[in-house]
């Protein structure tokens, strides 16, 4: 039996680029508690980088690994108010 999954858009700020990407997490689970339990690195897919500083996107591609200790920032993309 395979467990569903909730594919979720997020928005990953670091000291140097904006990740826009998609996190899986299970049913009910909070990003926050996500983001605790891991311990390194955590998975983003459909993946666009872009460097803060310019704006100009650096990397777009399907997936990239994000190390945990650099996310200054984590966000459901729905979140953000325009």
């Amino acid at each position: 039996m395979s467990e569903e999954i909730n594919h979720t858009a997020v928005i990953i700020l670091t000291k140097h680029y904006k990740i826009s990407g998609c996190i899986d997490l299970v049913p009910g689970a909070r990003l926050t508690d996500y983001i605790a339990a891991i311990r390194t690195f955590f998975a983003v897919t459909d993946v666009v980088v872009e460097d803060i500083s310019t704006g100009k996107v650096v990397f777009q591609g399907e997936f990239v690994d994000v190390n945990r200790d650099n996310v200054e920032v984590i966000m459901p993309a729905n979140a953000i108010l325009k």
